[in-house]
């Protein structure tokens, strides 16, 4: 769902009702911190109110779902721990009132989410909330959004990441989308087609009809735009997907075969790898002059480039040391640099929006694992480790990847493939629920 429906101008900020405490005082959680425990939280049903009466039963239920929507992004986030609502001591918070902060305390409140939704004379709704620190009994942030009904879960979203981001001092990801590629069929035809949906699974809908195969889809960091390859009569074409229209555009139909899309940090360029003459190498062409520039010329398999968000690299997998390997060249091609040097195979790779970390595949002996290391190849890890996990992407604050991981086919019939997300601590680790099979995921940047 677009932003069409958010009022401009519309989102004030809340001035603090007591005198800020300093700054080493107020409620925080170390993010960096692979062994902090999650902070209790309390987030009650949003208090509601109707210009239009007839209109208060439906912002009562709105004001229970927004709170529960909220809970669940933060507890996905294996940062925060919501507190069962049946341990509440004071009912009925309303924004405007500071709470009884003894109640909350008793029962380890840590942390206090209040908000309220009032259905407005002209159809808007306005959504207020507050968060509240219990033990330091101050406000830490608050925002009014004024939007229409039935963009609630967006205004919930994005509240979730106003908590984050004051809680942890890094921008949050739950106002996001994921595209993915949707599996059915058997193992002998298999049907993949894209799907999008909000990145709690939510708003779910699929883009192309599964005609033709649609594979490796990449969102535009500068718009709501996607690229992804296709097979039309079993040959290989880049298209770009806009998602505000629903229309695609051709961007190549190329002699050779080409493999995995993504678009440059400004959005203006696609890099791509193309074989030709039996041989894959990495391209980059120009969205306005639709012009194709090489990047590598070499005898071996360069292909998978992913650019860095600063735009001056771009990091690959190649075989040219005799395996496959993760290699990091300048944007103009020069200056390839090796960056892998483990046993198996590392292949995938795909910088971080931070440009501290690189993602990959790595295989070895049969398993499959996710894991990241610096730019220059220092300080790998594994994150996860499994039969096949595959492609991973970055929440747009490079704190949380998904990745697919698939299970082995039996009988004639295609393995299971889900996705799962897992936060660079490589604790938090959860599937994220699809109406079917599904691999290879884009996590959008945030929705402006």
């Amino acid at each position: 769902m677009g932003l069409s429906g958010l009022v401009a101008g519309t989102m004030l900020a809340f001035v603090a009702l007591v005198q800020p405490q300093p700054a080493s005082a107020q409620l925080r959680v170390d993010i960096n911190n692979p062994t902090v425990e999650p902070i209790p939280m309390a987030l009650p049903a949003f208090s509601a109110q109707s210009q239009v009466p007839s209109r208060l039963t439906e912002m009562t239920k709105m004001g229970e779902d927004m709170a529960g929507v909220i809970a669940a992004d933060l507890e996905r986030s294996g940062l925060f721990r919501p507190i069962p609502r049946q341990a509440y001591i004071e009912q009925g918070l309303v924004p405007d009132r500071r709470p009884r902060f003894p109640d909350w305390k008793s029962i380890g409140t840590q942390g206090l989410v209040v908000g309220g939704v009032n259905f407005l004379a002209d159809g808007r709704v306005e959504v207020t909330f507050r968060l509240w620190d219990v033990y330091g009994q101050q406000q830490l942030t608050g925002v009014q959004y004024q939007t229409t009904p039935d963009n609630w879960r967006q205004i919930a979203h994005r509240i979730a990441d106003a908590v984050y981001q004051r809680l942890t001092g890094e921008e949050g990801y739950f106002d996001t989308r994921i595209v993915y590629v949707a599996e059915s069929g058997p193992a002998t035809k298999r049907v993949k087609r894209l799907a999008i949906m909000d990145q709690d699974g939510y708003n779910h809908s699929f883009l192309t009809k599964g005609d033709f195969m649609a594979l490796t889809p990449r969102f535009s960091p500068t718009s709501q735009e996607i690229t992804y390859l296709s097979y039309f009569n079993n040959k290989p074409r880049v298209y770009i997907y806009n998602l505000e229209t629903g229309k695609q555009e051709l961007l190549g139909d190329f002699s050779g075969m080409t493999f995995a899309p993504r678009f440059s940090p400004d959005g203006n360029q696609v890099v791509m790898s193309m074989e030709k003459n039996g041989n894959s190498d990495i391209y980059l062409m120009d969205l306005r002059t639709r012009k194709l520039r090489q990047l590598t010329d070499n005898p071996d398999i360069d292909t998978a480039p992913s650019f860095s968000p600063d735009g001056q690299f771009i990091a690959f997998e190649s075989d040219r040391g005799g395996g496959q390997q993760i290699y990091v060249m300048r944007a103009d091609g020069s200056g390839a640099k090796r960056i892998s040097f483990g046993k198996g195979r590392y292949k995938t790779p795909v910088w971080s929006p931070r440009g501290d970390m690189i993602a990959f595949t790595h295989t070895s002996g049969g398993v499959f694992k996710i894991g990241v290391m610096r730019p220059d190849g220092s300080g790998e890890r594994m994150l996860t480790e499994s039969f096949l996990d595959e492609g991973p992407t970055w929440a747009p604050n490079g704190r949380v990847l998904m990745y697919f991981r698939g299970s082995p086919s039996r009988g004639g019939n295609a393995g299971k493939a889900e996705l799962r997300s897992i936060d660079l601590t490589g604790r938090n680790e959860r599937r994220v629920t699809t109406p079917g099979d599904a691999s290879d995921p884009a996590w959008s940047p945030l929705i402006q």
